[in-house]
């Protein structure tokens, strides 16, 4: 048992310091001494984990993609209103990819540095999935305008989203990406909810920024 827990802290440590060399420096500029260094195990440890750099990725994918579906799923769970779980979704995400590598890596890759292998679907189509859901439903409790095309204005939001941090990622720190993502929701709110509602969605816009903290 032990020696089963050691293995899978190792392989943890392999995954994270890959994940950090990924996003800040891109996957093809990584080599796997690079990793090693970075982990500061041996190449054999690496090896008895990973077959290939290629392997790595696809694990750091996988743990993206668990890490999205289980926000968005404790967001859905939670009572909020359809609007207000996927802004609270995307600002719990943001605050995972401020505080660890993974989410920001895995970002990184799935925008065009490796291919996405399957079993795993592609993170652009889990979060149109979830954001076309959640504004579906937000129409029916008559938090957006009814005559949105909920195909194309999820299209938008994720292209936004994913947007802020590409960008981002060049032009300034990742602390940056809560103000970014607050200011992407002021500006979608008021295009998208009914005068009535703006009011309480552009607050917990703001509000959801202010809670995340920046180390």
């Amino acid at each position: 048992m032990a020696r089963q827990l050691r293995a899978e802290q190792t392989r943890a440590t392999i995954i994270t310091a890959a994940a950090d060399l990924f996003d800040r420096h891109g996957y093809e500029s990584t080599s796997l001494s690079d990793i090693v260094e970075h982990a500061q195990v041996t190449k054999g440890a690496l090896y008895f984990h990973f077959a290939a750099k290629e392997d790595l990725a696809q694990a750091i994918l996988g743990l993206h993609a668990r890490l999205s579906r289980q926000v968005a799923r404790e967001m859905e769970g939670r009572g909020y209103s359809s609007l207000e779980s996927l802004m609270r979704t995307t600002f719990a995400y943001a605050r995972l990819a401020v505080e660890g590598p993974i989410p920001r890596a895995g970002l990184r890759l799935a925008a065009g540095e490796v291919e996405v292998r399957p079993p795993l679907q592609h993170p652009y189509a889990d979060w149109l999935d979830i954001v076309s859901r959640r504004l579906v439903a937000a129409a029916k409790e008559s938090d957006i305008h009814t005559d949105i095309d909920v195909e194309a204005a999820a299209h938008s939001l994720v292209c936004f989203f994913v947007g802020t941090r590409v960008v981002g990622r060049t032009l300034e720190p990742v602390g940056r990406h809560p103000r970014r993502l607050a200011e992407m929701w002021h500006l979608v709110v008021r295009g998208m909810v009914p005068v009535p509602r703006r009011a309480r969605y552009l607050t917990l816009a703001t509000q959801l920024e202010r809670e995340i903290r920046i180390p």
